[in-house]
């Protein structure tokens, strides 16, 4: 009899019709998956298989618009799901209304996003990095049923750590390789990846949170490798290490069957050519390893991006790692390709949305200071100041971190032009908001740009980690007064004059495990900020801002 061995994840929920959904399971072997909901609705899907495990998406049709239903999964009609025991409210669909007459208002959109969660010890231990914020969200949810929860969960990246592992899951790879050999405790092939989910994901509380709020993914560095193409000589040392291969393509691998595939929508999975053909073949893992090594090889050739739309609000999320160009007399946070897709996208309907959202897993406004400091670092290794200075460049570029937009000027130059135009002028969302994480502080920063439109960077992370109070200190020092006046001087060392915008902080800087909430009605826009704190009887989240970002400014 199969069994189900993560799942189920509650992925795809349609805002323009309000009947269909998309849930993801693993089961432990070949199987039809099922999905019967309490008013009817269902669906089901023959599980495929990669590397010996064997997934399925399962299209869930026939859901009335606004309505919240409970489900049930079946694997080959024995009920795996909900878990005997569990003690966590039924796990369910919710859906838009849609379809009211002219002049009804379209549904609001409750949309909290995070980044960087380390798996959280088992329970009865306690970890490194205090309370883990999706738990104590999780927690908090299940024992109020009636509380307002999220529409949609943005997860912006590191939702696994590949390169940084837990106790547990270094004993695991102890008794399965020599960890003296590289990678060494570090995940080395796809085996290992699906250990990572299997211990974040099969979390109680996550696995709960995940069956029944929708969340949409996109991947950050650690899902790979720290600083995962921060650089053509980064990339070129990784390539000639024999290791390197096998773990990048592992990581898109499992990257695409875990994350990405739930990011689809039935229309663009029933036009995937490599989801129809791992579907087509009893071991897909072929099709989708030269999948994953066409995309390592030209990222041009595979987009990672994506785009929804929630009624009147628009969710463009960007790939900034594979995309890349790296060449330092090119470099590039997109590829052409993937600028000219964010353009369209952005541009296409102006007017027929109220709200623009660009999810980065890089933030585009950073500390001052940060930012002087990465175009500066630019311009040395692309040997601004010659070759000396670029080899020290390098060498900063990689032990500093160095690569955010603000390390790739054109594109800096590109996005904030962008996101000038599509805020100007009569047709301008109420709000352009550029979603991020990766620096385990959380921040609202504003540019000073002659738009219609209000235009924020909201940074939150991270979900569970932590940060060294040195990096802290230098974050503080870099949003202050001084750390403007120390920019500048990076400013003319590098010849590199001053940024095509300026921005100032408007919140923050915050600093623990946090998950932020943007809320979305009509023409206004609301954010809180909640941040999980140790307590009797277990953790819970604490507001710690609660603000209208459409109001006066």
């Amino acid at each position: 009899m199969a069994g189900l061995r993560l799942g189920p994840l509650l992925r795809y929920v349609d805002w323009n019709t309000g009947d269909c959904a998309t849930i993801w399971v693993e089961a432990d072997r070949p199987c039809t998956a099922e999905v019967r909901c309490a008013d009817g609705a269902g669906g089901s899907a023959r599980t495929f298989q990669i590397a010996g495990h064997h997934y399925a998406l399962v299209p869930v049709t026939g859901l009335t618009p606004g309505t919240t239903t409970a489900y049930e999964v079946l694997l080959d009609g024995h009920l795996v799901w909900p878990a005997a025991g569990g003690g966590f409210p039924p796990s369910t669909i919710s859906t838009p209304g849609v379809g009211g007459g002219p002049g009804q208002p379209a549904p609001g959109l409750r949309v909290t996003f995070g980044s960087c969660r380390q798996a959280a010890p088992p329970a009865g231990r306690r970890g490194p990095h205090g309370p883990d914020a999706l738990d104590t969200l999780a927690a908090q949810l299940a024992r109020n049923p009636q509380e307002v929860r999220p529409d949609v969960l943005l997860l912006l990246g590191d939702q696994v750590y590949a390169d940084h592992l837990s106790r547990e899951t270094r004993r695991w790879l102890a008794a399965r390789r020599d960890l003296r050999e590289p990678p060494g405790a570090q995940v080395a092939d796809y085996e290992e990846y699906t250990r990572l989910y299997y211990e974040s994901w099969l979390d109680p509380e996550i696995r709960w949170l995940l069956s029944t709020v929708p969340s949409l993914h996109i991947f950050d560095d650690h899902d790979v490798i720290d600083d995962w193409n921060t650089s053509a000589a980064w990339l070129a040392q990784m390539r000639a290490t024999a290791w390197w291969p096998e773990r990048v393509l592992s990581g898109l691998m499992s990257y695409w069957v875990y994350q990405h595939l739930g990011n689809l929508s039935p229309a663009e999975l029933a036009a995937d050519a490599l989801y129809a053909a791992v579907r087509a073949t009893p071991d897909g893992t072929d099709a989708l390893r030269a999948h994953a090594a066409a995309a390592d090889a030209d990222p041009a050739s595979v987009r990672w991006s994506y785009r929804r739309d929630f009624g009147r609000s628009r969710l463009l999320m960007v790939d900034t790692r594979a995309a890349r160009v790296l060449a330092e007399d090119g470099r590039a946070m997109l590829d052409p390709a993937e600028q000219r897709w964010l353009r369209e996208n952005a541009l296409e309907g102006l007017g027929g949305y109220d709200h623009l959202l660009i999810g980065s897993s890089l933030p585009w406004l950073m500390p001052p200071l940060v930012h002087d400091a990465e175009v500066w670092n630019a311009a040395l290794c692309r040997g601004e100041r010659g070759a000396r200075w670029a080899r020290i460049g390098e060498d900063l570029r990689r032990r500093s971190d160095l690569e955010h937009w603000a390390a790739f000027p054109a594109s800096f130059a590109a996005l904030s032009d962008l996101i000038e135009e599509v805020g100007t002028g009569p047709r301008a969302p109420a709000t352009v908001a550029v979603l991020s994480g990766d620096v385990h502080h959380a921040y609202v920063a504003e540019p000073r740009i002659p738009s219609t439109a209000r235009v924020f960077q909201l940074t939150c992370s991270p979900v569970h980690n932590s940060i060294h109070p040195l990096v802290k200190w230098g974050f503080r020092l870099g949003w202050s007064r001084l750390g403007r006046w120390l920019g500048r001087g990076f400013s003319r060392h590098g010849r590199t004059g001053r940024p095509p915008v300026s921005w100032r902080r408007t919140g923050g800087p915050w600093f623990g495990n946090q998950l932020m909430t943007l809320a979305l009605t009509g023409r206004s826009a609301r954010l809180r900020l909640d941040q999980a704190r140790s307590g009797r009887p277990g953790a819970r989240l604490v507001q710690v801002l609660d603000r209208e970002l459409t109001g006066p400014e």
